[in-house]
């Protein structure tokens, strides 16, 4: 007889075996086979199809989000009719990563104008400046968008043609646009009050212009050019320049070869031009793209843990079959072809129907972003095929491994031994599991605990962060173990019949339950992470802020912020001992690392030093504040360990709008959270902030001062006391917002999980329920059973997913406030408490009930 080895098979090279294989993996008969097997059992797929769809749908939505941030915008409205517009590039360059936005505009000089306007197919050049400003109606902020003041040569830019009226002549003539005009009640001739900062201004409305775009996102104000430079304040600097091209010059290659002659700038075309009329849209786009990335990549780590447990749990039911198979001669190969193809096939089904679900998420969830503020309207989605090609891809990935660790045991076992496995479940765990998962906790320990201890700044926050993940994945790995012990420990408080069932069966249906359970697990765990993580920030920055401001009242803004000039109008109020005035910005720090840049972007204030030991208290640990003068800086405790300087040491602040500062760091403080991470001293940020205002004026006065009556000529302007500005000046409600938008679509999946697996589990126990009533128990016997089994998963799973989320929340409060109490606020606690009871409980009892329904005999009598 001749062997196979011997045989003309023996001859193919490794690269055509592996091609055969693969072949063979997934071949017509393969498929075939799988679709037949997925068809007779239709109910244990059906869980594993629904955790795909669902995982699919979130998917698809992230990256119709992500596509949107990177191609979409916003159709332009001051800058309707430039076929280019000119502007500053508004990001830090970063080689080899994301260039991050900056917060300020960064401006052009104004002979840009004339280099631009020189280049050939460029009819006429425009230089435009902004100015913030607020329209008054009787003594109170007019409702709408915001206002900016131009000049009344950049109306052609739209154009604005006059509707009414005439263009602005004088110095203290305003043409308004038409929306604004008629929100206002105003018509040429009458008066209207305008306030730059805080200065209140009264114009003579000489027209009423019309928009050749509507304006959704801003309202136009228009002076005459010189009055607009004036209150603009910079000299020699210009915002942008619109460029109106000549006949037959397409934009696209004028603005080629405007860079190509101006040196230095970014031109704009298409709908990237609306990001030069207001900075907030360009800032938008960064955000999404960020929050879609991030949530997308997290959710593709769960998909893939949800799916490979759904799977696991049902090759689990079916072990009679698998063992059957084994027994008639099925081979390890074989049997793992099979489950592998059965996942490919449930895994590519459900991933194309949670695609449509996918893209109506992304609809539901861009109208969210729009109504918080993260998107301006307007904002139109793009919705190509890749995400969802993207999605199938990671969902059938999930897929396949899930179903080949799943079916690693059924595959290895001998067919003897297969046929024994079927009555009771493997009582140990793989030598390979278990270790990891031992393993696995002290590492998720040592990363909550030693890291906030040993590393310095945000590494030990992000290593705290994420210990919680360590540990869940540790869970699902130990989790029959931990399921069987909870169950022994709750066995020995003396019950009943059912009670005894109950502690029985799950110590006997330990890697069972411990599989449909884990999912709860994880929504305990990451609930309480995300949660508890953001209450402990909101309070550690909440007892800052009211720990630290020690002055007496504080003066803020309803407009676009202060005028500097009046912090020296109120120190000259009787009684006022000092004023401190605030700018706030955002800045880039970056350091070297290795052959690399790092950057870290920080949100920041400007103070006078002299000011400060009577208005904040920043809890200096090292270094003196005084010395916060020209190129120097002061930086919060966390992102002076994050950047790796110390008093006396150097770092790179980008201000806001780009300019770089190489400055000494004088001293390093605690309550960053409060206040901002980065200080600068207050000229320094003032000068390189879009608008030129403070945002708080910081009073120490005595009782009898009268800040009122100073005030009076300042209707947009209130003192407050200092005990009500409770809130982290840096929280951003939007954002807030949207993150919980975002954990509750997170968390809602794993819902979905948790119902999935749970119903799946339940259902599949019929027979044992059946055996249960023919043996003498009765049906209500058996429902008492389920009630106390019910109870035994939401206890484990509020017990253990507690204790995973602790570490993380203990370093991380830790790594903030050198405190091991996290803030957990008693009724959001009971709350998650009781979402996983309602989440699991109704899983467990309702299938129960409907197994249940028909008599005993005929239902063990059906087939599985």
């Amino acid at each position: 007889m001749v062997s196979r080895k011997s045989g003309p098979k023996a001859a193919d090279p490794p690269a055509a075996k592996k091609a055969k294989k693969k072949i063979r993996t997934l071949s017509r008969q393969n498929l075939s086979l799988a679709w037949s097997t997925i068809r007779g059992r239709k109910g244990g797929f059906a869980a594993v199809l629904i955790a795909v769809a669902v995982g699919s749908a979130v998917i698809t939505a992230c990256g119709v989000l992500l596509e949107t941030g990177i191609g979409s915008g916003v159709p332009a409205e001051r800058y309707h009719r430039a076929a280019v517009v000119v502007g500053g590039y508004q990001a830090m360059s970063v080689e080899g990563d994301t260039d991050p936005r900056l917060s300020e505009r960064v401006r052009l000089p104004a002979d840009t104008v004339a280099k631009v306007a020189a280049v050939k197919g460029v009819e006429s050049a425009v230089g435009d400046v902004s100015v913030r400003m607020t329209v008054l109606r009787k003594d109170s902020v007019l409702d709408g968008p915001s206002v900016y003041g131009h000049g009344w040569s950049a109306s052609v830019l739209a154009p604005f043609t006059l509707r009414s009226g005439t263009q602005p002549r004088a110095a203290d003539d305003v043409v308004l646009d038409s929306d604004l005009a008629q929100r206002a009640g105003l018509v040429p001739g009458d008066t209207v009050t305008l306030v730059t900062g805080s200065k209140p201004g009264s114009y003579r409305v000489s027209g009423v212009a019309e928009p050749a775009a509507s304006l959704d996102r801003q309202s136009a104000v228009f002076f005459t050019d010189d009055q607009a430079a004036l209150l603009y304040g910079t000299s020699g600097k210009i915002d942008a320049v619109g460029v109106l091209a000549a006949k037959g010059t397409d934009a696209g290659d004028l603005a080629d070869r405007i860079e190509k002659a101006v040196p230095g700038v970014v031109t704009y075309t298409g709908d990237d031009r609306s990001d030069v009329e207001t900075l907030d849209v360009g800032q938008m786009r960064s955000f999404v793209i960020e929050v879609a990335s991030a949530f997308g990549a997290t959710m593709i780590l769960l998909v893939i843990i949800v799916v490979a447990g759904t799977l696991a749990l049902s090759v689990q039911q079916r072990r009679r079959e698998l063992a059957l198979l084994r027994a008639v001669g099925a081979t390890p190969r074989q049997v793992l072809r099979m489950i592998g193809s059965e996942a490919v096939l449930v895994g590519g089904i459900g991933a194309v129907l949670g695609a449509v679900p996918g893209i109506l998420l992304a609809m539901l969830l861009h109208t969210v972003f729009t109504a918080a503020g993260a998107l301006p309207s307007g904002f139109s989605l793009v919705i190509t095929p890749l995400p969802v090609l993207f999605a199938l891809l990671i969902c059938v990935l999930a897929a396949r491994i899930g179903g080949w660790l799943a079916a690693r045991r059924a595959a290895k076992v001998s067919a003897v031994e297969a046929l024994g496995d079927v009555a009771v479940e493997p009582k140990k765990l793989g030598w390979f599991r278990l270790s990891l998962g031992v393993l696995l906790v002290p590492a998720g320990l040592a990363v909550a605990i030693v890291l906030p201890i040993a590393l310095p700044g945000e590494s030990a926050i992000e290593g705290a962060a994420g210990s919680a993940l360590i540990l869940v994945i540790a869970v699902g790995l130990l989790g029959p173990r931990l399921f069987g012990g909870i169950a022994t420990l709750i066995g020995r408080r003396p019950g009943g019949v059912t009670r005894f069932l109950a502690i029985a069966n799950s110590r006997a249906r330990a890697r069972r339950l411990s599989a449909a359970t884990t999912p709860l697990i994880m929504g305990v765990t990451m609930a309480s992470a995300q949660l508890f993580s953001g209450t402990t920030l909101a309070a550690t920055a909440h007892d800052q802020v009211a720990d630290g401001l020690i002055a007496d009242y504080v003066v803020t803004s309803d407009s676009a912020g202060i005028s500097p000039d009046l912090a020296e109008e109120l120190r000259s109020v009787p009684g006022v001992r000092t004023v401190g005035p605030v700018a706030r910005t955002s800045t880039i720090l970056t350091w070297p690392d290795g052959d690399s840049i790092q950057y870290r972007v920080s949100t920041a204030q400007g103070v006078d030093p002299a000011a400060v030991p009577d208005t904040m208290n920043l809890d200096v640990l090292r270094g003196d504040l005084s010395g916060l003068t020209g190129s120097t800086v002061a930086l919060s405790r966390l992102v002076a360990g994050t950047v790796g300087v110390d008093v006396g040491g150097r770092v790179d602040v980008h201000l806001g709008d780009g300019t770089v500062k190489k400055a000494m760091v004088v001293a390093i403080y605690e309550n960053g959270l409060g206040f901002g991470d980065v200080t600068l001293p207050h000229d320094m940020v003032l000068a390189h902030t879009t608008d030129h205002l403070d945002q708080w004026l910081l009073v120490n006065s005595d009782r009898e001062a009268d800040l009122s009556a100073a005030l009076k000529a300042y209707p947009t302007m209130s003192a407050r006391d200092a005990g009500a500005v409770t809130a982290a000046p840096t929280a951003d409600a939007g954002d807030s917002g949207i993150s919980l938008v975002l954990n509750a679509i997170l968390l809602g999946y794993l819902a979905i999980a948790v119902v999935n697996t749970l119903v799946m589990a339940t259902i599949s126990r019929r027979r044992e329920f059946a055996l249960l009533r023919l043996v003498g128990t009765r049906t209500s016997q058996v429902r008492s059973m389920m009630r106390q089994e019910a109870g035994i998963i939401v206890l484990c799973a509020v017990i253990v997913g507690t204790i995973a989320a602790l570490p993380s929340l203990i370093g991380m409060s830790y790594a903030i406030r050198h405190s091991v109490f996290p803030s957990i606020p008693p009724l959001t606690y009971l709350g998650i408490v009781i979402a996983a009871a309602v989440i699991a409980w109704p899983a467990v009892m309702l299938p129960a009930r409907l197994v249940l329904r028909p008599p005993a005999i005929e239902a063990i009598a059906r087939p599985e």
